[in-house]
């Protein structure tokens, strides 16, 4: 089940306090309390594993190492060990707290979330010529504590969407070399899946139904994953008998959702042709070329048909 929304708290070390001590050597006597260690920080950093959120389910609070106290030789205490949290390419990570947004958008890239507490000094920080003996010290600072909420919004060069049934994890199947599972019956398709095509990635997003943006059938709780895709492909069954209406259908859900995400790119691919007779099927083509100038007609059982598509995808990502 891949996980795509989640709430975690993370805490970065504290620092490790000042110590209060003195050289017990003779004619070296004098304050040798050293500073305590800096907490660790905590970043997230991206990674290519889709299914990197799942591990925060059902732990929601990290904690980075605390620095230690300081020692009574004028040495420092050893700083806390920084922590790193995963997440995938894709991901928003909100901050509850303040409000900033930060989006992990390549592999290996890492960003601090919280730093943290500085040590604190020894009484050996405090000597003057008029305080040869001080029994000063400073606690180590807390370090920093953020609630997050991390939204994996799908890195996608082409959206596959449509109703459900409209073929469209079928043809991720046979275009890249995904692994979807596919049946005869609505909703097989339970989340996002992707795809890769010579280096373009290729999401397939769950079935919309009419009503969707008011929580029917699976909702509109994927739509996030096709915000950042260069296009739309809209998949239509040519076994439906009305599909104008089957297009319209899933772009008032868009517009619903989204006027901007209404407003990307879109092309619209015919499904199963081998289901119709050639000459009906090139009918229909031209029917929806109304409202679209970009409609393809396209078969998993036709590699003619696919080949054609597979170049568009090309030309599109290119």
């Amino acid at each position: 089940m891949l996980t795509d929304e989640v709430k975690i708290k993370i805490s970065a070390g504290k620092g490790g306090d000042g110590v209060v001590a003195f050289d017990k050597i003779k004619m070296s006597l004098g304050p040798t309390g050293g500073r305590g260690g800096n907490g660790g920080d905590i970043y997230f950093e991206g990674v290519s594993n889709l299914s990197a959120l799942n591990k925060y389910r059902h732990k929601r609070e990290y904690w980075a190492q605390d620095g230690q106290n300081g020692k009574g030789d004028r040495s420092e205490g050893a700083n806390g060990k920084d922590l790193v949290l995963s997440v995938p390419v894709g991901t928003v990570l909100h901050n509850l707290d303040t409000g900033a947004d930060i989006e992990i958008t390549q592999v290996g890239q890492k960003i601090m979330a919280a730093k943290g507490g500085i040590g604190g000094r020894g009484n050996f920080y405090f000597r003057s010529p008029t305080n040869t003996s001080p029994e000063k010290k400073e606690e180590g600072k807390p370090g920093q504590e953020f609630n997050f909420f991390l939204e994996l919004r799908l890195i996608a060069d082409i959206g596959l969407i449509g109703l459900p049934s409209a073929g469209k994890s079928s043809l991720l199947n046979e275009l890249t070399k995904a692994n979807v599972k596919v049946a005869a019956y609505p909703f097989t398709t339970l989340e996002p899946n992707l795809g890769t095509l010579d280096n373009i990635i290729i999401a397939d997003i769950p079935g919309l139904i009419e009503g969707a943006s008011f929580g029917k059938g699976l909702g509109i709780k994927f739509l996030r994953h096709i915000q950042r895709t260069k296009i739309l492909a809209h998949c239509i069954s040519l076994e439906s008998e009305n599909l104008e209406n089957d297009w319209k259908i899933v772009r008032r859900e868009l517009e619903n959702y989204s006027p901007e995400l209404a407003q990307k790119k879109e092309m619209i691919i015919l499904t199963k042709s081998d289901m119709l007779d050639p000459n009906k099927a090139k009918k229909k083509v031209q029917e929806l070329k109304k409202i679209c100038q970009d409609v393809f007609l396209v078969s998993i059982h036709d590699w003619d048909s696919l080949k054609a598509l597979r170049k568009k995808f090309l030309e599109i990502a290119a």
